[in-house]
């Protein structure tokens, strides 16, 4: 079987979604990769296929060019476009498409595919998924660096408490971790008192800052998602934790600008209107 022949099958296979004729086409041993995906082979390219299947049920790979490039080796332009109605990366779907121009190295030899090596840009399926791609050190010097995620309840109180909880857990648990925190969040938005909660994840570190109108309302953690959380930590989660609640010593008043002369405001001491006449901005929420 031709370089050529083998690609053509291949590309073929992916289009008729079908993970074992994908399989077929390479030889004893033959191997996948790309640049986001180590080196796979037998079974695991099937599944990795299907992996892929799940997130753009839809999945297409226009070719754009298919051309020998020396002796056993083929190289094929492509297109892959895709409708994301399947969960990715633990997040749920967008409905976006997706359009990824990228280019497989194939070679092959008598028994099929030896090696097919894929190259594309990584960043651009979660741009184009709305999802932000920030690249950045794990630690600089004496910074760390993680992401974060926010949830406002949309009240415009001033918070009268903060829950603050920092849970240490490896980093296996990890995925464990933020899908308890997601279902903890759920279920706050629907508490009494909630103003809005922040997540925040530097390495084995997870912190958790929650705001109330009332201390006594963080109790409400006490039940459901949160509950099922502690038990999870307490059996097995995690190495190392602390919660806590604190109440503010003071607020400060909440400051918006003037669109019309510039000046900063106290929108709550001015009823909302600027010292100039015009109609302050709506303030955002404390939290």
């Amino acid at each position: 079987m031709s370089a050529l022949e083998a690609a053509r099958r291949y590309l073929d296979a992916w289009n008729a979604r079908d993970a074992h004729a994908i399989v077929a086409t390479f030889a004893t041993g033959g191997t996948y990769a790309d640049t986001a995906t180590p080196a796979v082979a037998g079974e695991a390219i099937g599944a990795y296929a299907a992996r892929l299947w799940s997130v753009f049920p839809d999945l297409t790979f226009e070719v754009v060019s298919l051309a020998e490039a020396g002796a056993g080796r083929a190289v094929a332009e492509w297109v892959m476009r895709g409708t994301n109605t399947g969960p990715f990366m633990g997040l749920p779907p967008t409905g976006r498409t997706i359009s990824l121009p990228g280019v497989d190295v194939i070679d092959a030899g008598a028994d099929g595919i030896t090696s097919v090596k894929g190259y594309f840009d990584t960043r651009a399926i979660p741009e184009q998924l709305g999802l932000q791609v920030l690249v950045q050190p794990h630690q600089a010097g004496p910074f760390g660096f993680g992401n974060s995620v926010a949830v406002p309840s949309g009240s415009k109180a001033k918070p009268g408490a903060f829950a603050i909880t920092t849970i240490w857990n490896e980093t296996t648990q990890t995925e464990e971790v933020r899908a308890m925190t997601r279902a903890t969040a759920v279920e706050m938005l629907r508490m009494d008192g909630f103003l809005g909660v922040a997540f925040f994840r530097i390495g084995e570190r997870g912190v958790t800052i929650s705001a109330w109108e009332k201390p006594e309302q963080v109790k409400q953690l006490r039940t459901g998602a949160h509950a099922d959380a502690m038990k999870r930590f307490w059996a097995e989660v995690g190495y190392a934790a602390f919660t806590s609640v604190w109440t503010p010593d003071h607020i400060n008043p909440m400051w918006v600008r003037c669109r019309a002369c510039a000046k900063m405001i106290d929108h709550e001491r001015q009823a909302g209107v600027c010292r100039c006449g015009q109609p302050l901005p709506e303030p955002p929420s404390y939290f």
